[in-house]
């Protein structure tokens, strides 16, 4: 590639492509699309290791899409895996954003909804399968995929696919795709897990990482909060939603429970549109939800972990971290819903006493000490009410015991009952002798009267 200013133009890819690429509107590559478009092209197996919002989406889709061409008999040509059903969403984008010039044809499949539709739209023939590992092997068993003709095969967030415990399935699509095929994996960590994956995946890999592991993006300012209660937390949340630069805000909490506890608390406080996705959603309303957000009709968005990937959204002003996650890899996932494309993005993260161990470890794993922000003297800090008190103070012992198995807090003595001594025990067992014989006494002298 030519030394000057980087463009698509640099690539190999035909017209259809490129047209579509300047009709979106990208005038230069990023450095993961620089990196990896040139070596997808020639063939190579890739291997890329990149921070979410950093365009690899379009890495990998370009490449597949100028490799598929055009359309072609009845079977999928390409499979790209992904592990959720919004980001299978978030590639389908990209597949008609750059292929609109083309006659290619694709399908998305995965769970939530009935297979009717997707299994008529295989049966027409495409060239490109985008699915979730899952319904790719249902519709698989039930005779409805070919698999013969599969060249090239994608794997994208291979991080959290592996979280989700998608490996089984993973293992039984290679067991019944092509051996001989082009093979591309993308992640935005690289840990033990996908290390293991990439031997068993890739051959010959070309390696392309364009930030260090689990770095977050140098456009996003990072703040925390320390925080005693969940009461408070939800003090702080609405003082910073009543300020009016929180224009286009994801509030991301750790289970459905908070989030609709949150959006429904939000929701009466009537500070701005606002939406809820967790799992518990039907597949309709959490598509709606995310369109009405990405239109800018809908000022505030609940999340759970569930749409920490796969929301591709730029101009998100502020992510919320309304509890830390444990699965900490999340935290870059989820502040990378912000401060996208270039823009400028603000990541915020409530942090109570029970949370301050995994935010540390958070920050040993993205490498810097996330700065304290002092809660303003106008919020209320509510009293900790004794049973959360307590809730914090056994999870922090659990935590302790972690690092140290020898570790006894205050939540695991036991109180020892005070037994008697060998010369108790001896004075009770005599007194308990001398009465028997008693009775017995008693009973011999009974008899003998009634003689």
């Amino acid at each position: 590639m030519s030394d000057s200013t980087p463009n698509f133009e640099n690539f190999k890819i035909n017209k259809q492509l490129l047209d579509a690429v300047n009709e979106a509107g990208f005038s230069k590559p990023t450095p993961i699309q620089e990196k990896a478009i040139p070596l997808a092209l020639a063939g190579h197996d890739v291997l890329g290791i990149a921070q979410t919002g950093t365009g690899k989406t379009a890495a990998y889709v370009l490449p597949l899409l100028m490799k598929v061409k055009f359309a072609q008999g009845q079977h999928p040509r390409a499979l790209v895996l992904a592990p959720t059903r919004e980001l299978v969403m978030q590639i389908e984008e990209a597949v008609v954003t750059f292929g609109k010039f083309t006659d290619l044809r694709y399908v998305c499949l995965y769970g939530g909804l009935g297979p009717k539709t997707q299994i008529e739209k295989l049966q027409q023939g495409v060239d490109i399968i985008i699915s979730t590992p899952g319904r790719f092997m249902d519709l698989y068993k039930k005779g409805e995929i070919y698999t013969k003709e599969i060249k090239t095969m994608i794997l994208d967030e291979a991080d959290k696919m592996l979280d989700m415990g998608f490996m089984p399935q993973i293992r039984a699509i290679l067991e019944v795709i092509p051996v001989k095929r082009q093979n591309l994996l993308f992640s935005a960590t690289f840990g033990a897990k996908v290390e293991r994956l990439s031997h068993e995946f890739l051959e010959f890999p070309e390696r392309v990482e364009v930030a260090p592991q689990a770095s977050t993006a140098e456009t996003i300012q990072q703040v925390k909060y320390e925080i005693p209660n969940i009461k408070t937390k939800i003090n702080l949340l609405v003082h910073l939603l009543e300020n009016s630069d929180l224009n286009r805000v994801i509030i991301f909490t750790k289970s459905r429970k908070n989030a609709e506890s949150v959006y429904s608390y939000l929701e009466r406080k009537k500070i701005g549109e606002i939406r809820v996705i967790h799992a518990n959603k039907g597949q309709n309303t959490r598509i709606n939800s995310m369109e009405d957000f990405k239109a800018g009709e809908v000022r505030i968005l609940v999340a759970t972990d569930v749409a920490a990937r796969g929301l591709d959204i730029s101009m998100v002003s502020h992510v919320i971290n309304f509890d830390v996650p444990l699965i900490y890899e999340d935290y870059v996932h989820r502040i990378g819903r912000t401060g996208r494309a270039e823009n400028e993005g603000f990541a915020i993260t409530f942090v109570n006493p029970a949370e301050e161990y995994h935010f540390e470890k958070i920050q040993d794993i993205i490498r810097m000490e996330v700065p304290l922000v002092q809660i303003p003297s106008t919020v209320e800090i509510a009293p900790t009410p004794f049973e959360e008190k307590q809730g914090y103070e056994r999870e922090i012992d659990n935590q302790k015991k972690k690092e140290n198995p020898d570790y006894k807090g205050a939540f695991h003595e036991k109180k020892v009952k005070h037994r008697p001594t060998n010369q108790k025990k001896e004075k009770r067992g005599n007194k308990n002798s001398k009465a028997k014989r008693n009775r017995n006494q008693l009973k011999t002298q009974g008899k003998y009267r009634n003689k």
